[in-house]
């Protein structure tokens, strides 16, 4: 058991993927949150941002200028897309960083720039940087002090497709995606589109054919064999969970069992990935858990294989894989203060 505590800092503590840390973290026996950040909340007490949290004892909100990171041994990083590499760069070496943000996820700095609209500023830093799939790449999240943590889509895409396209079972460039996305994933700024009449009732694909995550998602794809897929978002009206509907063509001679079996081996020790024998998952079924619960089913078409794969948006999609991911830079089980049950109904 550890017993010397984790100095933690929370950058981006106002936004929903700090908020949902400090909820995973409270209890944990080793990162003690010492710092939190909200430039633009900096200075009111995290209960006046968060009213659920006034029983927490927090520290204030600061701005991250005001941090001194000599006394901080860990940072989860979760501000906005673009604004964390030079921020990120100036951090003392010893700080480990989980990175929530999409700036260290793609290694090609002329892919960023051509998917994010400008030059990465921390071109060297991003060379070091871990991808965070922890079911994936758990050994490199161990040695890593920069773990790029994986987005929400990508999680729910890669998670059933990585083992079947590693086996050789489902032919290239076949993948087709159709996303599900609560609001929450949108963040907590005012935007028309999210208002509640705005929203309320209907659901609305966004980024079509364009969505950043699909570089990402491509990325992971081509460590097996380069491909392009073809994705599409919604945001539907709920406050959190994911669901993708992944369509691909299985190789000649495979059969719908033969994946399932597939993914059956691949994580039946996996804490927190569930591959069902029958029926297809909910969003509550997973509803404030690391959880991923994924279903096979034949499709209508020659050797089609449609795939239901089912997050949190915010848990297993953002901060409690950021968790799992720390849990393990630090020395300790992954699923430390993660063994959760869904919240149901």
């Amino acid at each position: 058991m550890m017993t010397k505590k984790i100095r933690t800092a929370i950058l981006g503590a106002s936004g929903y993927t700090g908020a949902e840390l400090l909820r995973l973290l409270h209890g944990h026996p080793a990162f003690e949150i010492v710092a939190l950040t909200g430039d633009s909340q900096a200075g009111k007490e995290m209960d006046a941002v968060y009213p659920h949290l006034r029983h927490r004892h927090l520290p204030k909100l600061v701005k991250h200028t005001q941090v001194d990171f000599t006394a901080i041994d860990f940072v989860f990083c979760c501000l906005p897309h673009g604004t964390t590499q030079t921020i990120i760069a100036g951090l003392p070496a010893h700080v480990k960083i989980v990175d929530l943000s999409a700036d260290f996820r793609l290694f090609d700095p002329a892919s960023y720039a051509q998917w994010y609209g400008h030059e990465h500023q921390a071109t060297d830093l991003q060379k070091t940087a871990v991808y965070g799939l922890t079911e994936h790449h758990r050994d490199a999240v161990k040695s890593a002090r920069l773990v790029a943590n994986p987005g929400c889509y990508p999680t729910s895409i890669l998670l059933p497709l990585l083992p079947l396209f590693s086996a050789r079972l489902v032919q290239p460039e076949t993948v087709t995606v159709d996303s599900m996305s609560g609001v929450s994933g949108a963040g907590r700024s005012v935007k028309q589109e999210l208002l509640y009449n705005e929203l309320e009732g209907g659901a609305s694909a966004y980024s079509i054919g364009a969505h950043r995550h699909m570089a990402e998602i491509e990325q992971e794809l081509a460590n097996i064999a380069p491909q392009q897929i073809s994705f599409t978002p919604h945001l539907a009206p709920f406050t959190r969970g994911m669901l993708s509907t992944i369509h691909v063509t299985l190789t000649e001679g495979v059969t719908v069992e033969n994946a399932r079996t597939t993914l059956q081996q691949t994580y039946a020790n996996e804490p927190f990935v569930q591959v069902l024998e029958t029926g297809g998952p909910s969003t509550h079924q997973v509803r404030g858990t690391n959880q991923c619960f994924i279903s096979l089913h034949k499709g209508r078409f020659p050797n089609e294989l449609i795939i239901i794969s089912v997050i949190d948006n915010l848990v297993k999609g953002a901060s409690g894989q950021a968790l799992q991911n720390a849990n393990l830079m630090v020395g300790l089980p992954e699923t430390t203060n993660l063994e959760l049950t869904a919240v149901f109904p």
